[in-house]
């Protein structure tokens, strides 16, 4: 959610049962705005709230020139002071990966490796003594793979220049909201994967300038989103089942849309036995 929007789009989510104090929102967007004064960002977002046992984590991204290029990430203990987080890398997340149970709101909290591996594996640790694994490196971890996974956008909210950087198409005026009711409407702003492996004739009816990226509709399990509209049909709402805690808004035929992740930082691993 964009820092100059945020009071406005928070109202549009908080039928999630999520929200922010009025003290938090005003202390977000002025530091939000700060934020991107200072780390010369052209656009700073909210991207939300991960709850610790202790105390929230508040994270913000500060966007460059290309939309789909690195990002920069923050968090904050209290919306005033915001920390810089080291970019995301495939060694994080495999440390990461057996890591379970809530967050404990402390950067410099320190989880033992020994515990997410099996019994196997203790006797090789208790030899070498595995490094201990910091909060702030699950934080990033679980940030990415959240982005990954559930951060979407809109139909045509982007363009892909034939040089390859991504920008916001000007001419997009929102979905209609025929358009905005099916999950092919949206796309995961990352890395496609399930694009690469269509044929020719798949791709035949696409047009590369804005379907350059994967859409929902192929998303496993099948049933992983939820799609409603709220205030009279005019606000359509997608939560995703997968990432309890992300939610995404847009007003059809409008530019208003916008995502955040209010939750635990925890995935729905039993989804699949639910549905």
């Amino acid at each position: 959610m964009d820092a100059e929007s945020l009071p406005y789009a928070l109202d549009l989510v908080a039928g999630g049962g999520g929200g922010l104090s009025s003290e938090k929102r005003a202390a977000l967007r002025a530091s939000l705005l700060l934020l991107r004064r200072d780390y010369r960002f052209e656009r700073v977002r909210f991207w939300g709230r991960i709850q610790g046992i202790r105390g929230p984590y508040y994270i913000a991204e500060g966007l460059g020139g290309d939309r789909a290029g690195p990002r920069s990430r923050l968090y904050s203990l209290n919306c005033v002071e915001w920390s810089l987080l080291p970019p995301a890398t495939e060694e994080m997340i495999t440390q990461t990966a057996g890591l379970k149970g809530r967050f404990q709101g402390d950067p410099s909290y320190e989880y033992d490796p020994t515990e997410k591996k099996g019994e196997e594996n203790e006797r090789i640790y208790e030899e070498e003594g595995g490094p201990m694994i910091k909060e702030e490196i699950r934080l990033v971890a679980t940030i990415d793979q959240i982005d990954k996974a559930v951060g979407i956008i809109p139909r045509g909210a982007f363009v892909k220049t034939p040089l390859g950087p991504v920008h916001e198409n000007r001419n997009f005026e929102g979905l209609s909201l025929t358009e905005a009711k099916k999950l092919n409407s949206y796309f995961h702003f990352t890395e496609p994967v399930n694009l690469k492996n269509r044929t020719l004739l798949q791709k035949a009816d696409l047009d590369p300038s804005i379907d350059f990226l994967d859409s929902l509709e192929h998303d496993i399990p099948k049933g992983s989103w939820s799609i409603q509209l709220e205030r009279g049909g005019s606000l359509v709402v997608l939560r995703s089942l997968l990432w309890p805690g992300l939610t995404f808004y847009h007003i059809p035929m409008t530019k208003q849309y916008g995502y955040i992740y209010l939750g635990t930082g925890e995935k729905n691993i039993d989804l699949p036995f639910m549905l």
